[in-house]
């Protein structure tokens, strides 16, 4: 199914444009997918990012190196972190070295439930089962390249 068809849309004023609106629907469609998956565990894509930055990270992180990594680079990572502590996934505590930081950790419970959504990974690939390996990783060179040219402007 094309994008015309999905969002009955014909007319393009050029493939520039109609490649635009293809990557916000498809960012959006997947978004909307993967976020059903969370939903059983009450928890959002921006927390579920962040309890994945905690468990692959080997020492405590503050809430700027976490949002340096984080997908959504307009989100308020203090907010969304204040909401992990509150269900009990992260802790905060002062950080040793300086005092005016405050480092972030995956608590058991974290790390619970990262494992246990790991389990979904399959599901979650299977949103993706229409496009070849090969697809894959040709559609992610073109992305790396359109956001590294646009980077460089």
């Amino acid at each position: 199914m094309g994008i015309e068809k999905d969002i009955k849309q014909t007319n393009f004023r050029n493939e520039y444009q109609k490649l635009g609106i293809n990557l916000l629907y498809t960012a959006n469609w997947l978004n909307e997918n993967v976020g059903k998956f969370l939903e059983q565990e009450e928890i959002t894509q921006q927390q579920y990012n962040i309890l994945r930055i905690l468990r692959g990270s080997e020492v405590p992180l503050s809430t700027l190196q976490i949002r340096e990594r984080m997908l959504d680079k307009m989100s308020d990572t203090s907010r969304i972190v204040d909401r992990l502590i509150v269900k009990e996934l992260v802790a905060k505590s002062t950080c040793p070295t300086d005092k005016r930081l405050v480092d972030i950790t995956l608590t058991d419970k974290g790390h619970a439930l990262v494992e246990k959504l790991d389990q979904l990974n399959d599901q979650i690939d299977g949103l993706l089962k229409g496009v070849t390996e090969n697809e894959a990783k040709t559609i992610n060179e073109i992305l790396d390249k359109l956001r590294s040219s646009a980077e460089n402007k």
